[in-house]
């Protein structure tokens, strides 16, 4: 008996979804259509988000699917995928990283320059490299595009040394050297929403896990060094 979670569906069944789907977002192509593990559900992927919708497109479930048999949130899992793979696709030279090339472990971070929290992270990059953690930082200016928070970033994300350009306006200074650039800023911005990013600063680690938030060096290592020991 084949597992409800690998159903076996022909494309008739996937292309009447594609069609119902149609209907509610016309002209809008979803990375990915596939049977949920629930019969006649179907899993949605559009712009980096999951959904659940019914064959005849009657009824959308958007929420947190979970197998309560094993405790595993169903969704999560496959956000970690989407998350995982939009950030192995990124070009770190459009990234300002602090940390070793050859790191025990990278973490992304959606950065706002004048979040508090972002700010009190920074104050601790050299204890996250001490300890082997190498920190890459995408712009996410919460007020958006346009916003004083993103003239900043551009002007971190063009300056002649962009590394110190970013401790001097996590310290509240002037940027100096400051120069326009094609820059990745607003690209970066419109990632995070993609991915579910809704404040600063969020880490995203390589498997696609979001840890919301400050979260201090000692306690990241601590955190990844569980992750690995649990799948090594």
């Amino acid at each position: 008996m084949v597992p409800l979670s690998f159903s076996v569906v022909g494309d008739e069944e996937i292309e009447a979804v594609r069609a119902s789907l149609q209907k509610l977002v016309p002209g809008v192509e979803p990375q990915s259509i596939k049977p949920a593990p629930i019969p006649g559900i179907y899993e949605v992927v559009l712009e980096g988000q999951v959904f659940y919708l019914s064959q005849d497109g009657r009824y959308m479930v958007q929420g947190q699917l979970v197998d309560l048999a094993t405790r595993t949130n169903l969704t999560e899992e496959r956000l970690k995928v989407i998350r995982a793979a939009a950030i192995s696709n990124l070009d770190e030279q459009n990234m300002i990283v602090f940390g070793p090339k050859q790191a025990k472990h990278t973490v992304n971070v959606f950065t706002d320059i004048d979040c508090g929290y972002c700010r009190q992270l920074h104050q601790h990059i050299e204890e996250y490299n001490a300890l082997g953690l190498k920190i890459r930082y995408l712009a996410f200016p919460r007020a958006g595009i346009g916003s004083s928070s993103y003239d900043k970033a551009v002007e971190v994300w063009c300056a002649k040394d962009p590394h110190q350009a970013m401790t001097q306006a996590k310290a509240g200074k002037s940027v100096e050297d400051t120069a326009k650039c094609e820059n990745p800023v607003a690209d970066q911005f419109k990632l995070g929403q993609s991915l579910g990013v809704n404040a600063t600063p969020t880490l995203m680690l390589e498997d696609g896990t979001v840890l919301p938030g400050l979260v201090r060096p000692q306690a990241l290592v601590n955190l990844l060094e569980q992750k690995v020991a649990a799948h090594p």
